[in-house]
């Protein structure tokens, strides 16, 4: 019961309305790297109003947000099975090593037992680096992530979150019956 009322709270905090209009205008610009297999990702983020700068200095597969602050990386699964792993890591080592804010999405249809266990030699590997994993079906269900990420991440958006968190948090001490008993205590 208590659960689903911070449940409740948290997803108020987060999706408020106010933020829900600035969400529907929200756009930024992006940097994107020059890459045949990203013309699906790049097509779906101009149509979202997205401003492209297409580089060739960037990492293959690497999505930039430079007002959010964070980088992504978007990996074929199956072409990283297909690949050595060795090369793998050592262009996410590179990838980490630039960006301080960084995002690793592996896209693959079925994240069968072969994809898990890339997945998981990944993050044994990179264990206490600054990358996250993200995983997605497709192109479409990756540029979601990305840029649900990417808006939260963004001065304005991360500003109003923190302040509905913390009305969130004070609301649930205020009306909560274990603080309440704690207090009388």
């Amino acid at each position: 019961m208590v659960k689903q009322a911070i449940v409740r709270q948290l997803e108020a905090a987060i999706m408020g309305s106010q933020d829900a209009n600035l969400a529907k205008d929200w756009s930024t610009t992006v940097i994107v790297s020059s890459n045949v297999q990203m013309q699906d990702v790049i097509a779906s983020l101009r149509n979202q109003k997205h401003k492209i700068r297409v580089s060739e200095s960037v990492i293959t597969g690497s999505i930039i947000f430079p007002l959010s602050g964070i980088a992504f990386l978007l990996a074929n699964a199956q072409e990283a099975l297909g690949s050595e792993r060795e090369s793998f890591f050592d262009i996410i080592q590179q990838f980490i090593s630039i960006h301080r804010n960084s995002f690793l999405v592996i896209v693959a249809a079925l994240h069968g037992e072969e994809e898990r266990d890339l997945m998981f030699s990944i993050q044994l590997r990179f264990l206490g680096s600054n990358l996250k994993i993200i995983p997605a079906h497709n192109s479409m269900e990756a540029v979601k992530s990305i840029l649900t990420i990417a808006k939260a991440s963004c001065k304005p958006y991360l500003e109003s979150i923190r302040d509905r968190l913390l009305q969130a948090k004070m609301h649930i001490i205020e009306n909560s019956q274990v603080f309440e008993t704690l207090r009388k205590i």
